[in-house]
C-alpha cells in the first residue's frame, strides 16, 4: 500500500519547481492538503503537526508566506518517511525544522525540463539520459520576459460583439510575452524626463505599463493611412476614412427619443461632415473648439442630414504640414488608449523604438532566420510600430505584414520547441512495457458485444504500440460525439488488466462515472476483473470498504470523479489511467491521479473535437489519435433554429415525438432564476413544461442535486418512466439514452458551438430520426446568429470546432484558460495553420539534431525558452 501522503508529491513538485517560479498558477492547494490529512492514519505525529500548522498558509495571498508554508509541508513529508523526488529533497533541506520560525530560507532553483523521476528506493532505476537544464550563460544579458499581468489586462479591451472583417475584429491589444527582466528595457518610464508628461504617465501606470520594454511590446491594434489624407467630399459612406477640417459648430442637441447627444460640424473647402457622440460627457465640447483644426477618422455613414462619423477618433492637426511621426505616413493606433492620448503615446513609442529596440537579443539561430527569410527581431518591432512608406496597409491591419509574420513565427516556434521538449521529457522516462501480443489483443477485442469500426481498430492498434514500449504512453484520443471512445478505452484497459495491473478511469461528472462503471462492470466482471465506483455517495462504511478493496488490488478497475485523487484512495499496482473529457480537469488533478502509480500509461479522451492547429498547440507533447468514423446505426440529427415567438411550433415537434413513444431533453442554461440574467431557469422551466405537456411525466436534473437524486432521475429516464427531462448542461457529456429523439435547447445563443454540438449528441443515439430545436432570442448578436447557423448546416464536430475557433478564438473555445501554455499575442490559431506547421517542423528538426540544446548556436533558444515558458516545461509528465 502506498504512503498516505503520496498524493501530495505531484502537486508540490509542480508548485515548488524552479524556486516556486509558477506558484501563481497553482490554485486551492489547501483542499489538496486537507484531503491528504483526512486519510493520513498512521503517519508520524510530528509530521502531522507540522502539516496542520502550515495548512492555513498554503494559499496565502502573500507569495513569501505561501513559499514558507510549502517548504514546511515538504519538510513534513520528509519527516513522515515519504521518499521524495530530487526537486522536493532540495526544498526539504531548506525547510524550517519542526517548531522553527517558519522563515523563508533560500531554495536552489531546479530548472530541469525532463525531471529526474521519483523512483522508489527499492527500485533504483536511473533515468536513461541526462536531463536538459535550461540555464542561460551568465555572461550575456537576459532577454525580455513577460510583462505585468496588469499590462496584459490593459491590452485586452472589453469584448464586444463584432461583425466579421470589421476593424474592431482585428483590434485586440497585443502585448508580446518577452518584456524585460533586466538591462535598458527594464528602465522605469518615470525616469525618462518631463517630456513624457504626468497625465500620460498616470494613464500608463494605471494600465500596468511602467517600463520601457512595456511600450515596445504593446503592439498597435490597427493603422491609419495618412500618406494622403482625403478631402471631406472624397469620404464614401460605408468606408473608414481620415480627413482634416475646421470645427464650424459644436453643441448638444436633442435626439428623436428625447435624449441629448453631442454633434459637431467639421468642414473643409470641399464640404462638411458631422461628428456625433451618443454617450459623451461635458469634457467633449472642449475638444471641439470652434475654429480648431482637427484630424477625424472613423467609419463614414449616410444620415438624413448628410454624412456623419459616429464616435470618430480625433486629434489636433497642429503639425499637419511638418514631417512628423503623426502625418504623411502610415500611423499606428494603439489599444486601450483614448484618442486624445494617441499622439503623446505615439511620440513615446517612437522614442522607445528608435533608442531601445536594438537592445533586444535575436533568439533565432542565424541559419534558421536566413533559411526562412525572416527579418531580425529588433527590425520587426521597429517596423510594426512605424511601418516603412511602401508597406501594405491591408496586410498591416490584418497582422500579416512581414514584421507581424516574424513575431507570429517566433511565438509558434517557441511554443512548439517547448512542447517538443515536454514530449521528449516523457519519452526518456522508464515506464511499463505491456504484453500486447495477438492472443491478448484478441481476448480484449472479443469482450465487446459488437464489431469495432475501422477507425476504432486503427486507434486501438496505435495505443497498443505505445503500451508495448518501455516509456510511459501519453496519448490523446479525439472522437466526435458517439464515435465509440469508451469501447477503445475498454479494449486498452483490458490489455493492462491482463498484464496484472490496475486501471483508473476518471470522468468529469457523477452521471458519466456511473455510466462508465455500469458499462465496464457488465463487460469485465464476466472475465474475472472486479470493477468499483469511487464516489462521494454511499455510507462511510461503503466508501471505506471500496477504497480498501482498491488498495488491496481486489478491485482491478476503479471508476470515479475527483474522488479518485483524494488522499485516502491508493492503488496496489496502478498501470493504466484513462481520463475522459480531459479538458474538465486541471493539471494538478490529472497529476495527482498519475502519481498514484509508477509511471502509468495515460490515455486522455475528448468528445469535443479540437481543431488541428489547437491540438498541435495544446497537445504537441502528446501523440494524437482521431476516431473519424461513426458506428453503424447512428442517425443524423436534424437541427432547426427558432425564435421565442415560434415556440408553439417547437412544442408541436416535441409533442409529436412523445406521441411516438420517444423521449425528450429540454436544456436550460441556469438552475435557478438569476437577477442579473433574463433567462428562465431550469426549475421554473420544469413547472412550465409540465403545464404545456400535462399528459407527460416531466423530470428535473441539475448539478446541485445530490448524487442519489441524480441517479434516481436518470434511471427513471432510462427506464422510460420520464417522458421529458428538463435539465442543465449536466447532460452535456456521455449520457446515453437511445430512446431520446428530441433535444430542445433554451436560450441557445448563450452556448458555445462545441457545447451545443455536445448537447445535440445526446439524441440520435438510436434508430429513430432525431431532432434538435434551438430556441434563441430575437435580440441575439450577429456572432450568435452565425454560430446557430453553423449548427443548422453541419453535424460534423470537426467542422463545427474549426468554426468555433474562428468565431471565438482559442481562449474562449477552451472555456477556461489552460495553464502551462504561453499566450499568443500575434499568431492566430484560426488563421496561421500553415505557419504553425512550419514552426513545428523546424522545432522538431532542431531537437532531432540537438535534443538538449547544448550547441553554441542554440543558447539564444535556451534563454528565450526560459523567459517565455517561465518554468511551465516542468509539466512534461502531466500532458
Amino acid at each position: 500500500m502506498s504512503h498516505p501522503l503520496a498524493s501530495l508529491v505531484g502537486p508540490l513538485r509542480y508548485a515548488c519547481q524552479r524556486d516556486f517560479a509558477h506558484l501563481s498558477t497553482v490554485k486551492d492547494l489547501r483542499t489538496v492538503v486537507e484531503r491528504a490529512l483526512a486519510g493520513a492514519s498512521g503517519v508520524d505525529v510530528r509530521a502531522l503537526s507540522q502539516l496542520r500548522a502550515a495548512l492555513p498558509h498554503v494559499d496565502h495571498p502573500t507569495p513569501e508566506r505561501r513559499k514558507a508554508a510549502l517548504r514546511s509541508v515538504v519538510g513534513a513529508l520528509k519527516l513522515s518517511g515519504l521518499a521524495l523526488p530530487v526537486e522536493l529533497e532540495q526544498v526539504a533541506r531548506s525547510a524550517p525544522a519542526e517548531g522553527g520560525s517558519g522563515g523563508v530560507p533560500t531554495v536552489a532553483a531546479v530548472r530541469a525540463v525532463a525531471s529526474v523521476p521519483a523512483w522508489k528506493a527499492s527500485e533504483p532505476v536511473p533515468p536513461p539520459c541526462e536531463p536538459l537544464v535550461l540555464t542561460p550563460p551568465p555572461a550575456q544579458p537576459a532577454p525580455a520576459r513577460a510583462a505585468p499581468a496588469a499590462a496584459k489586462k490593459a491590452a485586452a479591451p472589453k469584448k464586444r460583439k463584432r461583425a466579421p472583417g470589421s476593424e474592431e475584429s482585428r483590434s485586440e491589444a497585443k502585448l508580446l510575452s518577452i518584456a524585460p527582466r533586466s538591462g535598458p528595457l527594464s528602465i522605469a518610464l518615470k525616469t525618462l524626463g518631463k517630456r513624457l508628461g504626468p497625465r500620460l504617465l498616470a494613464t500608463l501606470n494605471k494600465k500596468g505599463l511602467r517600463r520601457v520594454g512595456d511600450i515596445l511590446f504593446l503592439l498597435p491594434r490597427c493603422y491609419e493611412d495618412r500618406r494622403q489624407l482625403m478631402t471631406i467630399a472624397e469620404l464614401d459612406p460605408g468606408q473608414r476614412g481620415v480627413t482634416v477640417g475646421v470645427v464650424r459648430s459644436a453643441d448638444y442637441v436633442a435626439g428623436r427619443n428625447g435624449k441629448r447627444y453631442f454633434r459637431a460640424v467639421v468642414a473643409d473647402r470641399s464640404g462638411s461632415i458631422a461628428a456625433t457622440y451618443f454617450h459623451a460627457g461635458p469634457w467633449l465640447k472642449g475638444r471641439f473648439t470652434v475654429g480648431k483644426r482637427l484630424v477625424l477618422s472613423g467609419e463614414v455613414r449616410a444620415s438624413t442630414s448628410g454624412r456623419e462619423i459616429a464616435h470618430p477618433e480625433i486629434e489636433p492637426a497642429e503639425d499637419l504640414e511638418s514631417s512628423s511621426i503623426h502625418f504623411n505616413r502610415i500611423v499606428p493606433i494603439y489599444p486601450g488608449l483614448e484618442r486624445g492620448d494617441q499622439r503623446s503615446y505615439r511620440e513615446l513609442a517612437s522614442r522607445v523604438a528608435d533608442s531601445y529596440a536594438q537592445h533586444l537579443e535575436e533568439p533565432l539561430p542565424e541559419a534558421l532566420r536566413q533559411k526562412l527569410n525572416l527579418m531580425t527581431l529588433p527590425e520587426a518591432l521597429r517596423h510594426i510600430h512605424f511601418p516603412p512608406d511602401d508597406a501594405d496597409l491591408e496586410r498591416l491591419d490584418a497582422h500579416r505584414s512581414p514584421s507581424h509574420l516574424r513575431l507570429a513565427f517566433d511565438e509558434l516556434f517557441f511554443l512548439q520547441l517547448g512542447v517538443g521538449l515536454k514530449r521528449q521529457g516523457v519519452k526518456t522516462e522508464r515506464g511499463i512495457a505491456f504484453d500486447v501480443s495477438a492472443p491478448r489483443m484478441e481476448r480484449a477485442r472479443s469482450a465487446l458485444p459488437f464489431m469495432l469500426t475501422g477507425a476504432q481498430r486503427r486507434v486501438i492498434e496505435e495505443i497498443a504500440q505505445d503500451m508495448a514500449r518501455p516509456e510511459p504512453m501519453n496519448r490523446l484520443v479525439q472522437g466526435d460525439v458517439g464515435s465509440g471512445k469508451t469501447a477503445v478505452a475498454l479494449v486498452s484497459a483490458l490489455l493492462a488488466l491482463q498484464d496484472g495491473y490496475q486501471v483508473a478511469v476518471m470522468a468529469p461528472t457523477e452521471i458519466l462515472a456511473e455510466q462508465h462503471e455500469r458499462t465496464f462492470r457488465r463487460l469485465l466482471e464476466p472475465l474475472g476483473f472486479r470493477v468499483g465506483l469511487i464516489s462521494a455517495a454511499g455510507t462511510a462504511k461503503q466508501k471505506r470498504e471500496l477504497r480498501e478493496a482498491v488498495a488491496r488490488g481486489d478491485i482491478r478497475l476503479a471508476v470515479g470523479t475527483h474522488a479518485l485523487i483524494e488522499g485516502d484512495v491508493a492503488f496496489e499496482r496502478l498501470g493504466f489511467v484513462v481520463i475522459d473529457e480531459q479538458h474538465r480537469f486541471g493539471v494538478l488533478q490529472r497529476h495527482s491521479l498519475m502519481s498514484k502509480g509508477l509511471k502509468p500509461d495515460v490515455l486522455v479522451m475528448t468528445a469535443t473535437p479540437i481543431p488541428r492547429t489547437l491540438a498541435m498547440t495544446m497537445y504537441g507533447d502528446l501523440d494524437v489519435s482521431v476516431i473519424d468514423e461513426l458506428p453503424p446505426g447512428r442517425t443524423p440529427v436534424t437541427t432547426r433554429v427558432f425564435n421565442e415567438q415560434q415556440r408553439a411550433r417547437v412544442y408541436e415537434g416535441v409533442a409529436a415525438e412523445i406521441a411516438k413513444g420517444h423521449q425528450a431533453y429540454i436544456v436550460y442554461p441556469l438552475v435557478e432564476e438569476s437577477e442579473k440574467l433574463d433567462l428562465e431557469d431550469a426549475t421554473r422551466g420544469a413547472e412550465k413544461v409540465q403545464l404545456v405537456f400535462p399528459q407527460a411525466r416531466v423530470g428535473l436534473l441539475h448539478g446541485r442535486m445530490k448524487p442519489e437524486e441524480k441517479d434516481a432521475v436518470m434511471e427513471d429516464f432510462r427506464q422510460k418512466r420520464i417522458h421529458i427531462l428538463v435539465c442543465t448542461t449536466v447532460v452535456e457529456v456521455g449520457v446515453d439514452v437511445p430512446n431520446a429523439s428530441v433535444m430542445l435547447i433554451e436560450a441557445a445563443e448563450r452556448f458555445g458551438l462545441s457545447q451545443l454540438h455536445q448537447l445535440r449528441g445526446r439524441v440520435g443515439r438510436g434508430a429513430a430520426v432525431s431532432h434538435c430545436y434551438l430556441v434563441a432570442s430575437l435580440a441575439r448578436s450577429w456572432e450568435s446568429t452565425e454560430r446557430l447557423a453553423v449548427m443548422e448546416h453541419s453535424n460534423d464536430g470537426f467542422v463545427i470546432a474549426e468554426k468555433d475557433l474562428e468565431i471565438r478564438g482559442p481562449g474562449e473555445f477552451l472555456g477556461t484558460r489552460q495553464s502551462g501554455l504561453p499566450e499568443l499575442a500575434v499568431a492566430n490559431l484560426a488563421r496561421d495553420g500553415d505557419l504553425l506547421s512550419l514552426a513545428q517542423a523546424e522545432a522538431r528538426r532542431i531537437l532531432e539534431r540537438d535534443p538538449f540544446l547544448r550547441a553554441p548556436e542554440h543558447q539564444g533558444l535556451v534563454k528565450a525558452l526560459e523567459e517565455r515558458w517561465e518554468g511551465r516545461l516542468a509539466l512534461a509528465k502531466v500532458g
